[in-house]
């Protein structure tokens, strides 16, 4: 079913032609994302936490009853064995063929530019290849591939520059792009926006089973993007805008767990082989990492790349306000599994501007 999409409805101004298309992307740089306020987290998620003074976060362990396992693979490089990695990691945290047999899946891999010569921006297509291994291996129904590109509006050149069209083309895997699917509206479940409800695509209700394939990287906004901040290409662009203007407007923190908690993914599989340091997510510089991170639980998976990448989880915003309420990000309720955290972490860097200070402890 078509359903029409109206930003000013959602007391939102509106994503006009002026916003969405024709400007260099330094203009489509949102504003810094609003700090979320004691009003805000108070209303949002029922009064679990709080914002002390000075800007400092106040803590309080309302992760209690929360757990998670994350599994921590090592590649070297995007020609080891992926498949056998992620195969491994999968079974470990009991994700194997009698969970995936006969279930449609869909993976949403990161492809926010059309380039095939920066590995470090989009989902790699080796690494999009070797998941639909596993899990046809795994006698799924099916699996495909769905994203809505932030940026670019031509996604046969978006495939075509990413690498990832000769990967679909070989390995005849089918191809949904959501910025154009057939929408159906839920209610939003968190309400950290002012959005009463979200548009998504009618390819989430053909899937049984959603997985999250995105790119390890710094975030000018947000800190880090990766597998929660993904789920922002799901929306589709007819609706939000390129690049997603209406949700940068609704705050992308907020917009961040509202469409988290509203999609409810099933699995999490990040490509940290080669990440992104400095101005993610597109400005940035290559950084390997040689890991491949994944789990059932979307913020624990984000927490512990997040304290890979050298950050604390803590101070990023989204990553506090889902503790608790989507899933837990404090180590003591993470169990880890495969590789241990120490002993893979790097310091990513980030651009030397007073915004950026934020994100470090």
């Amino acid at each position: 079913m078509n359903t029409t999409f109206n930003a000013a409805s959602e007391g939102l101004p509106d994503a006009s032609p002026a916003q969405t298309a024709g400007r260099s992307r330094d203009d489509q740089s949102p504003s810094p994302p609003r700090v979320l306020t004691r009003r805000d987290l108070l209303v949002g998620v029922g009064g679990l936490f709080a914002a002390a003074s000075a800007g400092k976060w106040l803590w309080t362990d309302f992760e209690h009853f929360r757990r998670a396992q994350v599994f921590i693979g090592r590649a070297e490089s995007y020609q080891a064995d992926l498949a056998g990695v992620i195969s491994r990691g999968l079974e470990e945290l009991g994700v194997g063929r009698g969970l995936i047999r006969g279930k449609s899946v869909l993976l949403k891999p990161n492809l926010v530019e059309p380039t095939v010569t920066a590995p470090h921006v989009n989902t790699h297509p080796a690494f999009v290849r070797a998941v639909v291994e596993v899990f046809r291996r795994w006698d799924a129904r099916e699996v495909f591939v769905a994203e809505g590109q932030g940026h670019c509006r031509d996604t046969t050149f978006v495939l075509e520059q990413s690498g990832l069209e000769q990967v679909l083309d070989d390995d005849k895997i089918a191809f949904v792009d959501l910025n154009y699917d057939d929408v159906y509206s839920a209610t939003n479940r968190l309400g950290f926006t002012k959005l009463s409800k979200l548009y998504l695509p009618q390819s989430l209700r053909r899937a049984d089973f959603i997985v999250s394939l995105p790119k390890m990287k710094t975030h000018h906004w947000a800190g880090v993007t990766l597998s929660m901040k993904n789920f922002f290409g799901v929306m589709p662009g007819v609706c939000y805008g390129w690049p997603k203007n209406v949700l940068h407007h609704a705050g992308i923190n907020q917009s961040i767990l509202d469409i988290n908690a509203t999609v409810r993914p099933h699995l999490a599989i990040v490509d940290g082989i080669i990440g992104m340091e400095g101005d993610g997510p597109i400005m940035g510089t290559p950084r390997p990492a040689h890991v491949v991170v994944m789990g059932t639980n979307l913020p624990a998976v984000d927490a512990t790349c997040a304290r890979l990448m050298g950050f604390d989880p803590l101070r990023i915003q989204y990553l506090h306000a889902a503790s608790g309420t989507l899933g837990p990000i404090q180590e003591r309720h993470i169990t880890q599994r495969g590789e241990p955290i120490a002993s893979l972490a790097q310091k990513f860097s980030l651009p030397d501007h007073p915004h950026f200070k934020q994100f470090r402890s």
